[in-house]
C-alpha cells in the first residue's frame, strides 16, 4: 500500500505554473488567476481534497503543471499569505523590476 502524499498544514491554497506561459498562478473560485488574494482557502481536509482534486483536473485539462498545496496564513485584510518564503517569493511576480507588468499591478502592500 502506498503512503498518502505529505500535505502541508492548513490553511493552504493552490499554487501552480501555467502550462504554456509558466506563469504562476493560483485556483479560485471562477478558475486560475495570478491574483493569490482570490485563491481559494482550504481550512479543512475536505476543502484540502477539492483542491487537490481542483490540481488533477487542471493537469488533465493541460492548464497547469506542478500544483501543489501551500499552507497560509490569513493576512489581516483577509489576504492569503504564504508561510514559506518559496512561495511567499513568488505571490510578488518576478523580482527584476517589480515595478512594472502584471507584479505591479497585483502588488500588496
Amino acid at each position: 500500500m502506498a503512503a498518502a502524499p505529505k500535505r502541508p498544514p492548513l490553511p493552504a491554497i493552490l499554487i501552480a505554473n501555467t502550462f504554456l506561459e509558466g506563469e504562476v498562478v493560483f485556483r479560485a473560485a471562477g478558475g486560475w488567476t495570478p491574483d493569490p488574494a482570490q485563491a481559494l482557502v482550504a481550512s479543512d481536509e475536505a476543502g484540502a481534497e477539492a483542491l487537490e482534486r481542483e490540481a488533477a483536473a487542471g493537469f488533465a485539462r493541460n492548464e497547469v503543471v506542478d500544483a501543489y498545496l501551500v499552507d497560509v496564513a490569513i493576512g489581516t485584510d483577509g489576504v492569503p499569505v504564504p508561510r514559506h518564503f518559496r512561495e511567499r517569493f513568488k505571490t510578488l511576480g518576478p523580482s527584476v523590476r517589480p515595478d512594472l507588468g502584471k507584479q505591479a499591478e497585483l502588488r500588496r502592500s
